[in-house]
């Protein structure tokens, strides 16, 4: 071999070489960097479950014993956090049931309009709003009664209460095409939950006292009653 084919191997051999260590390199920096994804994934789902037990800690403690029996050291307990954590995530214990009540809103919108279909007639669209936020207080009690107490008391501040309303628009919406069209009294949208939504708090209450059950039929006769309160 002479020194010109000796100095080429030489040459290749080296590249080959570079080539292995910048692919040594590469997969252990790949491989640090997926372990620190999982382990930030990780650190992230912890906050969120944090985050999830605290509001769930509130929802119970304020059912149970209004804002007053929610201290920030039993919900902490609930939770399984320190009191510490909770500031973490919330700057007030006001600020926690502030979130807490817009978390709430927010599912029940979602529940409320989960079939929403603009194609169709006032009067079935609203139909199935009523019929949808029926069955979400019946089957999501602790958080329909938490509604109704930030319904009637001053758990919450009007801005929240405000930000809270923002969910519904589908519905004020409809409601404002029900009057525009004829098919809905001209009233006020308080007046108008008032008949139509907030009756649904008072019929809740009675099945939980076992005075009113709500069977098909009851929830079928409610509708009706409701529609005709509101319609032209």
């Amino acid at each position: 071999m002479n020194v010109h084919s000796f100095l080429w191997y030489l040459c290749l051999f080296n590249v080959i070489l570079v080539q292995m260590y910048f692919e040594h390199f590469l997969n252990e920096y790949l491989f640090i960097g997926k372990i620190k994804i999982i382990a930030n994934m990780a650190q992230l789902q912890k906050s969120i479950d944090k985050r999830i037990a605290l509001l769930k800690a509130t929802l119970t403690l304020v059912n149970n014993g209004g804002i007053q029996g929610a201290s920030m050291a039993k919900i902490a307990k609930i939770a399984a956090v320190s009191p510490a954590t909770i500031y973490l995530f919330f700057q007030s214990k006001q600020d926690l049931v502030s979130q807490l009540y817009l978390t709430v809103k927010s599912s029940f919108a979602e529940a409320a309009f989960s079939d929403y279909d603009l194609q169709e007639s006032v009067e079935i669209r609203f139909k199935k709003i009523w019929f949808n936020m029926a069955n979400y207080k019946l089957t999501h009690q602790e958080e329909a009664s938490f509604l109704s107490q930030c319904d009637n008391t001053p758990i919450i501040e009007e801005k929240t209460r405000q930000d809270g309303l923002q969910f519904l628009t589908p519905l004020f919406d409809l409601w404002m095409k029900g009057k525009e069209e004829g098919i809905l009294k001209d009233i006020s949208p308080y007046l108008m939950y008032a008949y139509s939504i907030y009756p649904m708090a008072f019929l809740m209450n009675m099945k939980n006292r076992g005075l009113c059950p709500l069977d098909e039929k009851t929830l079928e006769e409610s509708f009706q009653a409701t529609w005709d309160s509101i319609k032209v």
